[in-house]
């Protein structure tokens, strides 16, 4: 079939991301003979100069890997509530809902630490050497991508009135950055070179140096600056001023973990996911209410029939999510994917669209549903539209997408392999510069991440010090016969794991070509969403039996989804997805990769 781009194919090592200098990054360590979890920390770094609009050191990411002759393991980066978090405080302040801008918003960071983790534990290179390549972009510059200006001319009028040290980064001249412009950090480059200099400082071990460099961010320099910014009075997306909750104690406390990863066996392959304080588990649970026809390939790829019944299955994926996902979600993840209850669950699936949220009983448990969630039940129930669209300010929480499939922003995904066959997969995200305003000092803004906490006691992701906001992250990693061989994901907020699931079955039902998985035919296909459940983001909108699709798709496949009762907008030909992967043949050794060419900014290297 046509596809955009090859599937790139070699021997030696393989890295793509959603920007070409992060995957060109990561390909230089690898050159230099670091392996993929070097080279990965090497393309995160790298992302939050080069894509500021979507991810920040002060943001968090979840990391799936999987090191050679061991098994897969999730690191978890995803910070938690501040110890001042509390319910009881944010609804002193008059508010109902977390804002989805300001310091309020901020969790404790998470990102840098788990990157530190990675590279300490499963890395070779020295923190300098995987380091340099942010520090150079950000000190000499980068050509900005075009979403960097729209970004930062959304919010410009917040940037001018109330955010001063933001507008002084990326307002400079007076202007947005225009695309290809050479856009400059030296705040940053500064940050890196200063907690350099002390980690260094502590001797000339590699191990020794990353735990000085964890220890610096914690409760040196940076952390202080960090919880100095944060009790600052902010503008934020209540329209009110707040200072924030963050303090050193709270940067101090925090580390990320290791966690075993949740899976769920498919058609002779094994799908590894972060669990339910993720959204992994959805990927799963559309999986387990697949009927075997599709395992058997009998359901047409890509048809109505194909896609109704994904719709409709991850209707029901995600209304578990809105009742039992969170950080103290009282079900296991083994009890949504039991083969009973899905069973039961896959019997809802009707030759109509439903309109309906309708979480499911996991060991008998009654679900509860947020008050918001109720409300758009009921607005359901009544036909009564409740659409998403929540304006154009990208100062209102994570930017994804409009009803009409178009981008407001996204975050950010990479993934590598090497030649000893390591492998890992990560969706940085958070503390986006329309998030927080920059910390002058360090040249960065915090992330919003506790958004989506809820201020209503008792429920799976309500907001509770210590425990971590439920995220929408969720990057993936594929086993054949106990060996890893794909490692794939994508930016898009609610929507990585539906477009993250139609690439993996568009992989996995379809021949392979040239010996190999065809990754970036996979990634090329017509994709959708839907958008039939509360968004996990300010200010929450449902739109029942909503779905957005390619124009691709085609008429006949549009129209007989209307029929089924589907309330669907036509977007873009090239408008849904942003999925990049890596993948390996145990048996040969082969190495591939493919990259998304939605938004001219994704790409693959190897060789």
């Amino acid at each position: 079939m046509f596809t955009t781009r090859p599937t790139l194919q070699g021997t030696f090592g393989m890295a793509a991301s959603t920007h070409w200098l992060a995957s060109s990054s990561a390909m230089a360590v690898l050159e230099d003979g670091g392996n993929a979890f070097d080279a990965a920390v090497a393309a995160g770094f790298t992302l939050q100069v080069v894509e500021p609009h979507l991810n920040g050191p002060a943001g968090e990411v979840p990391i799936i890997l999987a090191p050679v002759g061991g098994r897969p393991q999730v690191l978890c980066g995803q910070g938690w509530a501040p110890r001042g978090a509390t319910v009881e405080h944010f609804t002193s302040l008059g508010l109902d809902a977390v804002p989805g801008t300001g310091p309020l918003a901020a969790a404790v960071p998470g990102a840098f630490d788990a990157w530190m983790l990675l590279l300490r534990d499963h890395g070779t290179r020295r923190l300098r050497d995987v380091l340099k390549y942010a520090i150079g972009y950000a000190e000499q510059g980068h050509p900005a991508v075009p979403g960097i200006g729209a970004a930062v001319r959304a919010v410009r009028a917040l940037f001018e009135s109330e955010w001063p040290s933001s507008a002084a980064l990326y307002l400079a001249g007076g202007q947005a950055p225009a695309p290809g412009a050479l856009l400059r950090n030296p705040a940053l480059a500064a940050t890196w070179r200063r907690l350099l200099a002390e980690a260094e400082s502590a001797g000339s071990g590699r191990e020794a140096q990353i735990e000085a460099a964890r220890r610096v961010w914690r409760s040196g320099f940076a952390a202080e600056e960090l919880a100095a910014f944060a009790s600052q009075a902010v503008m934020d997306s209540s329209g009110e001023r707040h200072g924030g909750v963050l303090t050193c104690d709270d940067l101090a406390a925090f580390e990320a973990c290791y966690e075993e990863p949740v899976g769920y066996e498919w058609n002779g392959w094994t799908v590894c996911k972060p669990g339910l304080w993720s959204q992994g588990p959805v990927f799963l649970q559309q999986l387990a209410l697949l009927p075997d026809e599709f395992g058997q390939s009998v359901v047409p790829y890509g048809g109505p029939d194909y896609l109704h019944t994904l719709i409709e299955g991850g209707k029901l994926a995600m209304a578990d999510r809105e009742a039992w996902y969170g950080d103290s979600s009282p079900v296991a993840v083994a009890e949504l994917l039991d083969g009973g209850y899905c069973a039961r669950r896959r019997a809802l699936i009707g030759a109509q669209a439903s309109a309906e949220l309708r979480p499911g009983h996991p060991g008998g448990r009654t679900p509860r549903l947020s008050g918001h969630a109720l409300r758009a039940q009921q607005a359901a129930a009544h036909g009564e539209a409740h659409p998403r669209a929540g304006g154009t300010s990208l100062g209102v929480g994570e930017p994804t997408l409009d009803s009409d499939g178009s981008t407001r922003g996204d975050t950010c995904h990479l993934d590598v392999v090497d030649r000893w066959g390591n492998m890992v997969s990560a969706t940085p995200s958070g503390g986006w510069l329309q998030s927080n305003p920059v910390v002058p000092a360090l040249g960065f803004p915090l992330g919003t991440r506790l958004q989506m906490a809820r201020l209503e006691p008792g429920l799976p992701d309500s907001l509770v010090p210590g425990r971590r906001p439920r995220t929408t992250l969720s990057p993936s990693l594929a086993l054949r016969d106990g060996e890893a061989v794909l490692a794939f994901g994508t930016p898009g907020g609610d929507s990585q794991d539906q477009w993250s699931l139609h690439f993996f079955l568009a992989v996995a039902l379809r021949e392979p070509v040239r010996g190999g998985l065809d990754l970036q035919g996979a990634i090329d296909a017509p994709n959708w969403h839907q958008t039939s459940f509360p968004s996990s983001f300010h200010p929450r909108a449902m739109d029942p039996a909503g779905v957005t699709v390619e124009s691709r798709f085609g008429e006949p496949v549009i129209s007989e989804l209307r029929r089924r009762g589907h309330r669907v907008t036509v977007g873009g030909a090239w408008s849904e997805g942003r999925v990049s992967a890596v993948a390996r043949d145990p048996r040969s050794g082969i190495l591939s990769a493919g990259a998304n060419p939605r938004g001219m900014q994704g790409y693959a290297v190897g060789r």
